[in-house]
């Protein structure tokens, strides 16, 4: 039954990303082009899914899932050098291609080879990660 609703759930997304134009590079840069021919439209897909998902949050405190035992424990909220650098590496890529990791997939039955390109390096970034997070975690953080 979980993995019935998940490929449900995914599909909603995926149709989410393909209706709202997030799959559109050329929309998601125009997004991102605050000082060029800004285009405020995603600004909407965004506040569509905020809200319903803080409503979410709010209904289901001290309640139990329906497919599983708990919800997950809230990530610490600590403002750390992965969370610094991964985001920094998450919005370079988001800003140069117009794509993360949801459209980047949808974008290989459309995209060409640039699709396939994006998604080979996204990948390879995936795989170097943990090793590079090892690295930096054994380097004592700067005060």
């Amino acid at each position: 039954m979980r993995i019935l609703v998940s490929f449900i759930v995914g599909g909603l997304f995926g149709a989410g990303l393909l209706i709202s134009g997030m799959t559109d590079t050329t929309k998601v840069q125009g997004w991102l082009d605050i000082f060029g021919d800004w285009d405020p439209t995603l600004a909407f897909v965004m506040g569509g899914a905020i809200l319903p998902m803080a409503v979410a949050w709010r209904i289901t405190t001290g309640r139990k899932p329906v497919l599983a035992d708990q919800f997950p424990a809230p990530p610490e909220p600590k403002l750390g050098r992965n969370l610094v650098i991964g985001s920094t590496l998450f919005g370079m890529g988001w800003g140069l291609v117009g794509l993360c990791p949801g459209p980047a997939i949808a974008s290989l039955s459309f995209a060409g080879w640039e699709g396939v390109a994006f998604l080979i390096a996204m990948l390879s970034g995936m795989l170097v990660t943990p090793a590079l997070r090892m690295r930096l975690d054994q380097k004592p953080a700067a005060v």
